[in-house]
């Protein structure tokens, strides 16, 4: 049993670590095995988020005047939560992939920029690109004109030899 200054530690861990966060997703992790819950806690901290197993009322307590407020109210049953600072599809992909091996984790709602969303929301977040791919898209859309336009100055001078050599072959240059 936890002394209650070590209960406050963890409140006010939490409740600092929420402060911070950008994603939260509430779970419900009842039925798990230690196995699964490992490579779930694995598979978070991979893509850069905390994974804890919350009683109800120390969420609620460490959420109030977080932007995982509107989440961690009322809370009912056994819960967890998954949070990042950073990425909030790498965090999705990582819960969508281990709630697909697991039938026992599921997602119950979560809040993204501080706005709440729903478990369709979600999965959607799941399959969209990660902010790499996004990146390497938009470079790659940047580059592209600047790579036509030297291609087609590269080619001035080229076809120009091209056309003085087939001008030479045919005698067009003799007097």
């Amino acid at each position: 049993m936890k002394k209650k200054s070590e209960k406050q530690q963890d409140l006010d861990q939490l409740k600092t670590d929420l402060a911070k966060v950008s994603t939260v997703i509430l779970t419900t992790f009842q039925g798990i095995t230690v196995e699964d819950d490992t490579k779930l806690r694995r598979e978070v901290q991979k893509a850069g988020g905390k994974y804890q197993v919350v009683k109800n009322t120390l969420a609620e307590r460490a959420g109030t005047g977080t932007p995982a407020e509107g989440v961690l109210k009322n809370l009912k049953g056994t819960n967890s939560i998954a949070y990042t600072t950073t990425d909030p599809v790498a965090l999705a992909k990582a819960l969508t992939k281990i709630a697909k091996d697991v039938p026992a984790f599921q997602f119950k709602s979560g809040v993204v920029e501080g706005k709440v969303i729903s478990i369709a929301e979600i999965q959607a977040l799941a399959t969209m690109p990660s902010k790499e791919e996004l990146i390497s898209k938009i470079m790659f859309l940047l580059n592209a004109p600047a790579q036509r336009i030297a291609t087609a100055l590269n080619a001035l001078p080229r076809n120009l030899a091209v056309t003085v050599s087939e001008a030479v072959k045919a005698n067009k240059f003799s007097s």
